[in-house]
């Protein structure tokens, strides 16, 4: 890809991808504070500052690979926010809040993104330029992160919501497989399992907003 060709990948997927990836992280935080741990807000992490929830290789380095390679869609994701569940007041049922508002944020902001696309298109104020293209993207890296996040495995969002919902011997077998998630996920999406998994939910989210 020319430079030309990157300089536009970065201006259509750049900004989506950053709001998606800080707001999940500070809806994590947020959540976190409002049902008893400050963690996040000690830390420095309530804050839409980007500076502050940027991951050099998840924010920065794989979505600028996914550009030079070609890729047709852009992946990333923020500094995850630290939460300690036992500060909440109830940690076994506001983790699963915890976990489930950043998935939340994602969905609401691609709520917004597809409502906002939609009705600038009906009043003929944008077509398919710049403002166009930046708001479709928004859907799409929100549906993304919002599905892939609920993946039932931890540390996963959706693992940490099964894990507070599941009776206590599954919950503790799904907990177990903790340490071994990303590898699991990383083996799931390089066989193009996960991708098989997640695309029914992802095409019906799409579907229902656009």
């Amino acid at each position: 890809m020319d430079v030309s060709g990157v300089v536009q990948q970065l201006s259509i997927w750049g900004l989506p991808v950053l709001t998606a990836v800080v707001l999940h992280e500070l809806a994590h935080g947020y959540s976190a504070y409002l049902l008893g741990d400050p963690t996040a807000a000690r830390m420095g992490r309530l804050t839409l500052n980007p500076l502050a929830h940027i991951d050099l290789f998840g924010t920065i380095v794989l979505p600028c690979m996914l550009i030079l390679s070609g890729s047709p869609f852009l992946f990333g994701y923020a500094k995850p926010v630290p939460v300690n569940f036992m500060n909440l007041h109830n940690p076994r049922r506001d983790m699963v809040r915890v976990a489930a508002a950043g998935p939340i944020m994602n969905l609401i902001l691609a709520g917004l993104s597809a409502f906002a696309l939609k009705f600038l298109l009906s009043l003929q104020l944008i077509t398919d330029g710049l403002v166009a293209r930046n708001l479709l993207n928004s859907v799409l890296i929100n549906v993304l992160l919002a599905v892939f996040n609920l993946f039932p495995l931890p540390p996963l969002d959706g693992g940490r919501v099964a894990t507070g919902l599941l009776p206590r011997q599954p919950a503790l077998a799904l907990a177990k497989l903790e340490p071994y998630g990303m590898l699991i996920v990383m083996l799931l999406l390089m066989t193009g399992m996960l991708g098989d998994l997640l695309q029914p939910l992802t095409l019906f989210v799409l579907s229902t907003l656009l």
